[in-house]
């Protein structure tokens, strides 16, 4: 068995549903959530609602957030479950690095799915322009380490969340309700 899972990253282009999924999960098993996007600086969100991508500069203090979160979460004694965009391996390995035993589950789907999606989204500061440069920054973590891959687009909110559950369960050091 490989490592084991300490706390959980649900990644993932936008529209493929990782606050939902977290949701389910972390009431599935009593998990902290933490939501990425509401960790993100006012000048992200402003170019986000404006059409523009974000860069790597823009993301680096908003991954710092993240990874300093996710600590704090796991020092307090909790199962955190983070929902991260996590597009690129530096991203995704900036994150390891701050957190012994992080497992990713990537909530895959088509371009035409998100797009629609996210069309859909009412309230969101992430505009349906955005999704081709997500795909186009998207760096796939199949074949990585501590990576559960889920198609997001066949499967329902709770059949991604039961799936994600019993993954984290079998990658676990303690019993997982």
């Amino acid at each position: 068995m490989s490592q084991p899972i300490t706390a959980l990253v649900i990644m993932g282009v936008a529209g493929c549903g990782k606050s939902s999924v977290s949701q389910a999960l972390c009431q599935l098993n009593g998990a902290t959530p933490i939501e990425g996007d509401a960790f993100h600086p006012a000048a992200n969100i402003a170019k986000m609602s404006a059409g523009i991508p974000l860069t790597d500069d823009d993301r680096a203090g908003w991954l710092a957030s993240l990874a300093n979160e996710l600590q704090r979460a796991i020092e307090r004694g909790q199962r955190p479950v983070l929902t991260c965009s996590a597009l690129k391996l530096r991203y995704r390995d900036r994150l390891r690095n701050a957190v012994d035993g992080l497992g990713f589950v990537f909530l895959e789907l088509t371009p035409e799915v998100a797009a629609d999606r996210v069309a859909h989204r009412p309230g969101h500061f992430m505009p349906k322009t955005l999704i081709d440069s997500q795909f186009a920054t998207l760096e796939s973590p199949v074949n990585e380490p501590l990576v559960l891959t889920l198609n997001a687009g066949t499967h329902d909110i709770d059949e991604l969340a039961t799936k994600a559950r019993d993954w984290w369960r079998e990658h676990s050091l303690q019993t997982t309700p």
